[in-house]
Parts: C-alpha cells; sequence; structure tokens
C-alpha cells in the first residue's frame, strides 16, 4: 500500500482566482469553517487562517475587506487559550466577533470577561434597539444561537452595548467610529433565523462585492481536478449517501468514466435493502462500481467492542483492510490516485482545525485513514463544501433528485446507531417525576443509565439522556424541543432529553435495566426493521422531505422487567449538520410509528422521540 498513491491532491475548493475577501481568524469553534461556508454562499470569497499564525502585516492585502473572529472552545482568560496580533485592530479593517471571537474583542482592547457557571446551550430570544448597523432590518427580537459559558463582563472602550437575551445581558457591542461588531451568539448557524441578513449587513459594511458562487466552484475544481490528476485515475469509496455519490459524478464528469472507479462496501452495517439501491443509483450515473460483501469482516471485528470511539475507529480500520486487499488482487499500482467523499463537518467535527475540541471520530478520519492523508495519498474534490452546498453540486451536475436529497447517512452505517453496554445495569427509580418544576432534587425526567455524545460549549460532552414522560403545556415538538433546551442548560449530568412515545410496559418507570451488549447481527436486524418501519411511513404519508435527516437508534435499555431493548427516533431539521433543531413533522407520524416497531418487536420495550437540538446534542447518538 505504501507504493501506491504518492501524490497528495488536496483539492481547495477557492481556487486561484483574484476575489475580494474576508478573513476568518479560526480561533478554534466547531463552527468556524461554517462561517466560511456561509459567507461563500452570500457571494463573497472567505480564506480562514489560523490566528497564532497571523500578523496585521499578513493582512494588508488590498482584497481583504473584512475580519472575522471565530469561537471557540477555551476560555479568553485561560494561559492556553489562543490569540493574535492585536496590531490587526489598528489596520482600518471592519471587524465582527462571533462567541470566543465577541469576548477576544472585549478583552483585548480593553474590556472584562467574566466566567460563567451554568451557560447558555441552544435556543434564545436576542433583543436590539436598532442602532447598530449590523442589526439593520433585523426584527426585535429575534430567535438566537447560543453556546457558551464565559460571557462579557464589561465592553472595551468606545463601545456601545447593542442586545441582550434574558440569561446575557452583553450578548452584541459595536464600536461605531471602527466599525467594529461582536456578538455572544452564533450566527452562522442555520438556527439563528436571520444570521444571513446579519451577514449581508456586515459585508455591506465592508464594502464587499459578490462574486463567489457554487457555479464558480464547479468551474474551478474542474480545471484544477484536469491539472493536477493529470494521465492518473481515481479509485474511490462509494457509500451511496450524497456526499459520495456527488464526488463519483464530479469526478466521472470531470475525468471520464474509464478513469474513475467505485468500491461499495457491504459492511452488513446498511439499512434494509440499501445494497441493491446502491447499486442500481450509481450505476444510474452511468458510473463503474464494484460491490464487496464484507459482513461478516465488519462484524467479526466489532465483536465484544462497546466503546463508541473505538468502533468508528476499527470500522475505518476495515475499511482500509478491504482496501489494500482488493488493490491486492487487482494489481491497482501508482497511477491510482484515492479519493473520498468527505466534507467539512467530517473534519471540523473530528478536531479538523487547529484549536477545535474533538466532537466524535469520522470513519473518513480513522487513524488509519488519517496516516494515508498525511502522507498525501488521498483526494477529496468536496473537502471544503457542506451538506447543502454538495446537493446543489450535484444538482449542477444533472443528478436526479432523488438522490441529491436523500437523507444523509453516516458513514460507519448502523455502527454507530447501535449503542452498546460493557456491563449489565438494573437500576431502581426511587425519585418521583414532575414535569412542571426544575428543582435539583424533584427532577422533571429519569435519567437512563447509559451516555450518548453532545456538544456543548465547542466540546464534546458524553453524559446520559434524560426521558420525559410528560411535558408542560401542550405536547407539541416546539414545546419539547424548548423545554429540553431549559433541562439541559439547567441539570449538568445530561446532554439530550427523550420524550417516551410508546411502551410494551406497564405502570410508570419503575426500573431500568440495561444488557451488556455489543453489535450482533440479530441486533442489526432489529433496528433495521425499525429503521424500514419509519421510512416507509415518511413516505406514505409524504413528509419524507420536511425532515433533512432521521436516525432511528437501538439503545439496550429496557424498563419495569419488559423487553431488552429501545428505540430512538431523532428527526432532525438542517442544512448542513452543523447546527440542528427536531423535525416537526405530525404528531400522528410519531404515533404510528411506535405503535408499528412495539407491535413488530416484542423486545422493544419503549420507542423514544429525541426531541433534543445540537447543539446541545449531535445528530448521532455515538
Amino acid at each position: 500500500m505504501s507504493q501506491l498513491l504518492p501524490n497528495f491532491l488536496k483539492i481547495r475548493t477557492l481556487g486561484a482566482m483574484q476575489h475580494e475577501k474576508i478573513v476568518i481568524l479560526d480561533f478554534g469553534g466547531q463552527y468556524a469553517h461554517l462561517i466560511a461556508s456561509r459567507i461563500r454562499r452570500l457571494g463573497v470569497l472567505s480564506e480562514i487562517r489560523l490566528p497564532d499564525q497571523t500578523t496585521a502585516d499578513d493582512l494588508q492585502e488590498k482584497n481583504i475587506k473584512g475580519i472575522i473572529l471565530s469561537g471557540g472552545p477555551q476560555s479568553v482568560f485561560a494561559e492556553d487559550s489562543p490569540r493574535t496580533d492585536d496590531a490587526i485592530f489598528d489596520l482600518g479593517i471592519p471587524v465582527l466577533g462571533i462567541c470566543y471571537g465577541h469576548q477576544y474583542l472585549a478583552q483585548a482592547l480593553g474590556g472584562k470577561v467574566a466566567p460563567g457557571t451554568t451557560g447558555e446551550f441552544g435556543r434564545a430570544e436576542f433583543t436590539h434597539d436598532g442602532q447598530c448597523p449590523l442589526f439593520e432590518n433585523i426584527p426585535s427580537p429575534t430567535v438566537v444561537w447560543m453556546n457558551h459559558v464565559d460571557a462579557v463582563g464589561t465592553f472595551a472602550p468606545g463601545f456601545d452595548p447593542a442586545g441582550s437575551t434574558e440569561h446575557c445581558e452583553t450578548a452584541a457591542a459595536f464600536d461605531p467610529k471602527k466599525n467594529f461588531y461582536s456578538v455572544q451568539f452564533h450566527l452562522e448557524v442555520t438556527h439563528t433565523p436571520e444570521g444571513n441578513a446579519i451577514f449581508e449587513n456586515f459585508l455591506d459594511l465592508c464594502g464587499c462585492s459578490r462574486d463567489w458562487s457554487v457555479e464558480q466552484f464547479l468551474a474551478e475544481q474542474e480545471a484544477q481536478l484536469q491539472k493536477k490528476v493529470g494521465d492518473k485515475n481515481v479509485f474511490l469509496f462509494v457509500s451511496g449517501g450524497v456526499d459520495s455519490t456527488v464526488t463519483f459524478a464530479l469526478l466521472t464528469k470531470v475525468l471520464g468514466p474509464d478513469r474513475v472507479r467505485g468500491l461499495f462496501v457491504d459492511t452488513g452495517l446498511l439499512r434494509q435493502n440499501e445494497v441493491e439501491q446502491v447499486e442500481t443509483s450509481i450505476r444510474a450515473i452511468g458510473a463503474d462500481l464494484t460491490t464487496l460483501h464484507e459482513a461478516d469482516h465488519f462484524l467479526g471485528k466489532l465483536k465484544g467492542i462497546t466503546d463508541p470511539e473505538q468502533k468508528r475507529e476499527i470500522i475505518g480500520h476495515a475499511f482500509l483492510e478491504v482496501q489494500q486487499q482488493f488493490f491486492k488482487q487487482h494489481n491497482l499500482d501508482e497511477s491510482w490516485l484515492l479519493a473520498q467523499g468527505t466534507i467539512y463537518p467530517d473534519t471540523i467535527e473530528t478536531g479538523g482545525t487547529q484549536n477545535a475540541d474533538k466532537i466524535k471520530t469520522h470513519h473518513n478520519r480513522a487513524p488509519e485513514v488519517q496516516k494515508l492523508i498525511d502522507a498525501g495519498k488521498v483526494i477529496e474534490p468536496v473537502a471544503e463544501l457542506y451538506k447543502d452546498e454538495v446537493r446543489r453540486l450535484g444538482e449542477l451536475l444533472g443528478l436526479p433528485k432523488e438522490l441529491v436529497w436523500r437523507h444523509p447517512f453516516p458513514g460507519p452505517g448502523l455502527g454507530v446507531r447501535i449503542l452498546c453496554a460493557p456491563e449489565d445495569i438494573d437500576q431502581p427509580i426511587a425519585e418521583p417525576v414532575n414535569a412542571f418544576t426544575l428543582q435539583r432534587k424533584t427532577r422533571p425526567f429519569v435519567a437512563l443509565p447509559i451516555k450518548s455524545v453532545g456538544v456543548q460549549g465547542d466540546f464534546r460532552t458524553y453524559r446520559h439522556p434524560g426521558v420525559l414522560t410528560s411535558v408542560p403545556g401542550e405536547k407539541t415538538l416546539d414545546n419539547l424541543e424548548k423545554f429540553a433546551t431549559k433541562l439541559v442548560n439547567h441539570y449538568d449530568d445530561i446532554n439530550r432529553c427523550t420524550f417516551l412515545l410508546g411502551q410494551n410496559f406497564s405502570g410508570k418507570i419503575s426500573r431500568i435495566q440495561v444488557a451488556q451488549t455489543d453489535i450482533s447481527p440479530d441486533r442489526v436486524t432489529r433496528l433495521q426493521q425499525a429503521d424500514a418501519i419509519v421510512t416507509r411511513l415518511l413516505r406514505e404519508m409524504k413528509v419524507y422531505q420536511d425532515v433533512w435527516q432521521f436516525p432511528v437508534v437501538l439503545i439496550p435499555v429496557a424498563f419495569n422487567g419488559t423487553g431488552s431493548e429501545s428505540i430512538v427516533l431523532r428527526p432532525i431539521d438542517s442544512i448542513d449538520a452543523m447546527s440542528a433543531s427536531v423535525g416537526k413533522l405530525p404528531w400522528e407520524f410519531f404515533d404510528r410509528a411506535a405503535t408499528e416497531i412495539l407491535k413488530q418487536d416484542p423486545q422493544i420495550s419503549a420507542v423514544l422521540l429525541d426531541c433534543t437540538s445540537k447543539p446541545p446534542g449531535t445528530i448521532e447518538w455515538e
């Protein structure tokens, strides 16, 4: 393998054209690249640089029209917190600080930042007085997305307060003379509805022209691929999802079908009938596809494994083993390059920016894959695009709508949707559950004795999910999501909340059992059957496109001695996976799904609805 693919082709999306641009200083926030994506989508070139490697002299290019300071996981007053050359604030270039950048701007220019205690995560209402030009034509109040613990205590001299939320009096400020602006909330995520409009205002304040688009990306990428690939051929792992399909189509279009081969691996962790569907859809675009049936290999490697990160790493390593074996059998030599359909979130959430805290490991960034990338043996043509941009690219390439708008599916497949447990647990529930209080001694939820992954304050968290059996007010998805946000912000041992949709047990929750489990063929089949019910109902009720994604999760949890497992439904409303809210489907859908799942399999103890936004809960449970 070491003799293969000697040339590193890191394909840049921005090309060599000279554009006016916004420079983003990446302080390590998981949303740093999403800021860049938003700016590009508004028609302006954006470029990410590391703050500790960027000086004021580096930013004196004539085409730099503005600077954005990103969020980050650390406290600005910590000794190891990222910093930059403060001389950039004397360049006369407009500056926008976001989250950590908001706090850094205050502290660097003479203000003070106070350490927080409870934090503020998820939905909040932001109120402004209309005096700051950054919020011109922005309604007040307006919904914003928060993800912070610390807060600005005192603004720097020259700054005027510009807005607040219920839990943050210093949520925005501006210096009208210097053209500096800062906000505590994340305007780059889709769940700050006015975020794009605020960015538009900043670009206007910077005097930017709008000369960037996905159409330009395609034109420039075609030219770069032709030049850099030269006369070599390309080999691509295909999952059948949007990212790898669009990557396959792009490579096939640019290089021709004779120079691009796809390898589809049946890992045994795909959805029901997935293999046949992938083969049909890929061959429909005229691409060369080979399918390898390796379920025994993957499931054998996962036997006895319960740790989520270890599962992801094993799956990534198994992909490499299959690839190496295929290369040996087919004598693929140095005339072949390896490609992946990696996109931005795959790298960001694994700590892809220098200061970012790792959220989870993607199979495209498993250690063995990362070694190949570091050695310069992998090309990733869409690695700087987000999911919505990939979909737009797919449309430009002429792919069918059912392919472009198919729900995303994780590379490790059901391997990250089947939770495992290293030991048996039998936990009595003694505390009364009262859904109408927020008192630490009388909790409005039952905490499950398992853990799931979350993301809070740019950090990965590994905490308990909570189970609600009732909710104050009307039983609606919007109300459940708001209540879940309050609970996660209030109780520091949970990072997501679920709601009990249906049950095969009787009475109130009095006992919770967790069975020692790994990934086994029967558990894969159990999840495939539940997932198939959800997918069928989405299509039957004509609501498939009303949600962006719909993970179905199997957890080794049973209630009151009934059954052995439970199913979690996770409807997602998002555009780019960097932020998400609960997909707002009709309640009838959830009733039908829960009823059918419980009827089909008596080993299912309960069906739960995950009503947590991202942040604080990641989209997947692992």
